[in-house]
């Protein structure tokens, strides 16, 4: 097996892709409060800050601060798959998900913010949206009602700059 070499900084932070097997399923969106349950779950054991997220059909988006001493994302994407696998697939069942997920080290804030609007706009991007307030389960929301960003933020396609620090 290869052993991918990731890296691991206390206190950075990473954005993620992880999807499942079946490009086509719906599973994520279809079972989001299983998702939400093995993320709470697993947010007890491995601490973070989630800045950005954005669930898909398929495959979710986030942008994350680890707060650990170690950084352990690898046990963090674990314990989410782990979680919602036991709570949506019979026993003995086969994991939805892909074995392997993608991260990248977030290097200033310049980039951050990039990603953060990536992660925001990506249902629009998939074409299951009009405007980034239409799609329910994002960070979006919570991010407009803290007032970091408006409402209308990148409607009509234009991406409109935060009003606030994250």
């Amino acid at each position: 097996m290869v052993r991918y070499r990731r890296n691991r900084i206390a206190g950075a932070t990473y954005f993620f892709t992880v999807t499942l097997r079946d490009r086509r399923s719906d599973l994520l969106v279809r079972e989001i409060d299983a998702l939400r349950a093995a993320w709470r779950a697993a947010a007890k054991r491995i601490p973070h800050v989630v800045i950005a997220a954005v669930v898909l059909p398929d495959h979710l988006h986030a942008v994350i601060r680890m707060t650990d001493a170690t950084a352990d994302y690898p046990r963090l994407w674990q314990d989410i798959k782990k979680g919602f696998t036991r709570r949506v697939v019979p026993a003995g069942g086969p994991s939805p998900w892909q074995s392997r997920y993608w991260e990248r080290t977030v290097r200033d804030e310049v980039e951050l913010q990039a990603l953060v609007d990536y992660v925001h706009i990506n249902p629009v991007k998939h074409g299951l949206v009009e405007n980034a307030a239409a799609w329910p389960h994002s960070s979006f929301h919570r991010d407009v009602s803290r007032g970091v960003l408006p409402q209308d933020w990148a409607a009509g396609g234009e991406v409109k700059a935060g009003l606030g620090e994250r």
